[in-house]
């Protein structure tokens, strides 16, 4: 992701926190490159270049939009900048001690131009080019002849180079690797197989709404799984969160001014994957019936996957339900997330909830193009669930080690929408799309609680600006709030 410089009269504080007074709960936006550009969101905002931990520029209410002004301005300007991500710092931290990174993720979530800003000590290959794709078809070692550090991009192109990584670092450990590819390569048998105990394997998500401000080390989440460390803001701002179901996290559509030329990306994305990715990776009989599958999953994200219910709504057999199913998973379209359950009770709901990886790609296949529509569909809870799934999911996955992310639904339909595991810490996080909620809304955690009293913490995480203990062990505080 790419990003402008702040303009020059927002004086930069080197080496100092400088806190400033938040204004409250005050409900308001400011205009910038992304169409409808919130105010922030906590007293400190960090900013920052390209350079490894250099110049922090703090913003505040006041001059924020100011700021996103600039960058509407700026945005073209010769003085962009890429926007940090996450998941560099642990890759660069686990090249250390394993050969071989690989690096899974959607088409346009940013692979590419991480692995290019952050890594621009590794040669750099990409199986999109026709002349590296020929040479590794007939001898993949000449890539990386007299070279230790390699980058091989797009590489589920290529699955012959996988047995060539694996002989080239079982007879050098120096070697160094880092493989990414829009396919899910962890769920590619021929590639685990070839690379098992060689390598590690990260998920780039798309940009959170923490990264593209600059929060590279979240602190909020992993404070809660901590018992007695838990502290709240006094206020915090409004932050809508219908402008960004309907724009998502994709980078390329974080500067888009209007929401048409969101749609327009949108719509050349799903066209792109239909063509491009999906044939690449299988035979589909029919793209018709591919996009049907898609759009009637759309209508469940956030929901229990229950796939006779897909094949049924969609009109395409149970086989190739599934099948379609599992290709959406493999190009990182949609996840699974499974549930949550011990030997205590045997009224466990065990099938897996679907997500798709961004929250607009679901709104766009369900057909809400606009915020009217969008505001009365049934489904805004599953799209908004959507959008803290990617937020949860991008902590967890910075986290050492990773923690993992379930659901609990009893068989009579309670249900605790996300169950955070690391370790023997639990978290139970349930997500309300309210301005206003109360110990009502808390019922299902508060079962939860009682079952598994080791949890560290209840969550309610609301779509307004509410912060608040709504129970001595639950706590009700904005969606984005963790990802700060």
């Amino acid at each position: 992701m790419l990003m402008c410089l702040p303009p020059p009269d927002l004086p930069p504080q080197v080496g100092e926190e400088q806190k400033n007074e938040t204004s409250g709960g005050g409900k308001g936006e400011a205009t910038g490159g992304g169409g409808t550009f919130p105010r922030p969101w906590r007293e400190r905002v960090r900013v920052r270049g390209a350079g490894g931990g250099g110049v922090r520029f703090y913003l505040t209410s006041r001059n924020h939009g100011q700021y996103a002004q600039a960058m509407k301005d700026n945005i073209s300007g010769p003085e962009i900048k890429y926007i940090k991500r996450r998941l560099a710092q642990k890759i660069r931290e686990a090249i250390k001690s394993f050969p071989v990174i690989v690096v899974s993720g959607a088409r346009q979530v940013g692979k590419s131009t991480m692995l290019k800003n952050e890594f621009s000590d590794f040669f750099y290959y990409t199986m999109d080019d026709f002349t590296t794709l020929e040479a590794a078809h007939v001898d993949p070692f000449s890539l990386w002849k007299d070279k230790d550090l390699v980058i091989i991009d797009e590489a589920q192109k290529m699955p012959g180079v996988f047995n060539a990584i694996k002989l080239t670092v079982d007879s050098d450990r120096n070697r160094r690797f880092i493989i990414s590819g829009s396919a899910n390569l962890l769920l590619m048998e021929k590639i685990t197989e070839s690379l098992a105990g060689r390598a590690l394997y990260f998920d780039l998500l798309p940009m959170t709404y923490g990264e593209t401000s600059g929060s590279l080390f979240p602190a909020n989440f992993p404070s809660l799984l901590e018992v007695g460390e838990t502290k709240l803001p006094k206020s915090v701002d409004y932050i809508d969160p219908i402008p960004f179901l309907m724009r998502g996290f994709m980078p390329p559509t974080l500067t888009l001014e209007e929401h048409r030329e969101v749609l327009t990306w949108l719509e050349g994305y799903t066209k792109t994957y239909l063509e491009r990715d999906l044939r690449g990776l299988s035979q589909v009989e029919s793209l018709i019936d591919f996009r049907k599958v898609m759009q009637v999953l759309a209508l469940r994200t956030g929901n229990v996957l229950n796939q006779a219910d897909v094949a049924k709504d969609s009109g395409v057999s149970h086989p190739t339900t599934h099948r379609y199913i599992r290709l959406l998973e493999v190009s990182n379209i949609v996840q699974r997330v499974g549930p949550f359950f011990s030997n205590r009770t045997k009224r466990i709901v065990k099938s897996p909830k679907i997500f798709f990886v961004d929250p607009a790609l679901s709104v766009f296949l369900a057909g809400y193009y606009d915020k009217e529509s969008l505001l009365k569909a049934r489904e805004s809870g599953g799209f908004f669930e959507t959008m803290v799934y990617l937020h949860l999911r991008s902590v967890c996955e910075t986290m050492t080690p990773k923690a993992v992310l379930h659901y609990w639904r009893l068989t009579t339909g309670r249900e605790v929408d996300f169950v955070v595991e690391h370790g023997r810490r639990l978290l139970a996080i349930e997500v309300k799309m309210t301005d206003n909620p109360t110990v009502r809304d808390i019922n299902n955690l508060l079962i939860f609680l009682q079952e598994y009293p080791e949890t560290a913490l209840g969550i309610l995480l609301n779509s307004g600006d509410a912060v608040k203990w709504l129970h001595s062990r639950v706590v009700t505080v904005p969606w984005w709030w963790l990802d700060l």
